[in-house]
C-alpha cells in the first residue's frame, strides 16, 4: 500500500502528454476528452493524498513527486489554453506568473535543503487554495469558454493568480525563518581554539 501513492503521482505525470494530444486533436469548443484527462488527473491527486496520510504512507520521493505531478499538469492546461486564446493577454500573463512562481518556490526549496538541511516545508493551506482554484478555473475555461466574456475570464484568472502570489509569499517566508534559524557552522580555527580550551583546564586541574 506504501507504494500506492507514489504509482499514482507517476500515474499523473504520464497523464500530461496525453492531454496535451487530447486537448489539440478534438476541434470542439468544449473539450470534452481533455477535460476527462484533466479529471482524472484530480481524482488520482486526492486519492494518492488521501491513502498516504490515511495508510502513513508518505516517503521522500512522494514529497516530490505529488507536487511536480500537480504543477506539470496545471502549467500543461494553462499553456494549452493560452495557445487557443492567445489574442486575451491575461493567459499569456497568468502563464508567466505561474512559471515564476513555480521557478523561486523550487529555487527556495532546493537552497533550504542545501545549506539547512531541512526537508522543503509541504504545501500549506494557501497554496492548496490555490491549486484548487486554478484547477477550476481551467475547468471551466475548458467547458464553458464560448459561454464566458473576457471580464470574467480576467476577474476568474486573477483570483488565482492573486492567490498563487500570497503563497509565493507565504513560502518565502517560511524559507527565511527556516535559513534564519539553522545552526550556524563553527569554523575549523573556532574547534582548534575551543580544543585547546579544553586541554588547558584540564591541566589546570591537574
Amino acid at each position: 500500500m506504501k507504494i500506492v501513492p507514489n504509482i499514482l503521482s507517476v500515474f499523473r505525470i504520464c497523464l500530461v502528454p496525453v492531454f496535451v494530444i487530447v486537448y489539440f486533436i478534438d476541434n470542439n469548443d468544449i473539450k470534452y476528452y481533455a477535460i476527462l484527462v484533466f479529471i482524472i488527473a484530480g481524482v488520482s491527486d486526492f486519492l494518492d493524498g488521501y491513502i498516504a496520510r490515511r495508510f502513513e504512507a508518505q516517503s521522500k520521493i512522494g514529497k516530490v513527486l505529488d507536487p511536480l505531478g500537480d504543477k506539470l499538469m496545471t502549467f500543461t492546461v494553462l499553456i494549452c489554453i493560452t495557445i487557443t486564446n492567445f489574442s486575451n493577454y491575461i493567459f499569456l500573463g497568468t502563464v508567466i506568473i505561474f512559471f515564476i512562481k513555480e521557478i523561486l518556490m523550487g529555487i527556495g526549496g532546493l537552497v533550504i535543503h542545501k545549506k539547512a538541511h531541512v526537508e522543503i516545508p509541504p504545501a500549506n493551506i494557501i497554496g492548496k487554495a490555490s491549486t484548487f482554484v486554478f484547477f477550476v478555473v481551467c475547468a471551466a475555461l475548458m467547458l464553458f469558454r464560448s459561454y464566458l466574456s473576457n471580464l470574467f475570464i480576467a476577474l476568474m484568472l486573477s483570483v488565482a493568480m492573486c492567490l498563487s502570489l500570497i503563497a509565493l509569499f507565504v513560502y518565502l517566508s517560511s524559507y527565511i525563518k527556516i535559513m534564519k534559524s539553522r545552526p550556524k557552522k563553527i569554523n575549523s580555527g573556532e574547534v582548534e581554539c575551543n580544543h585547546q580550551s579544553v586541554q588547558d583546564v584540564n591541566e589546570t586541574r591537574q
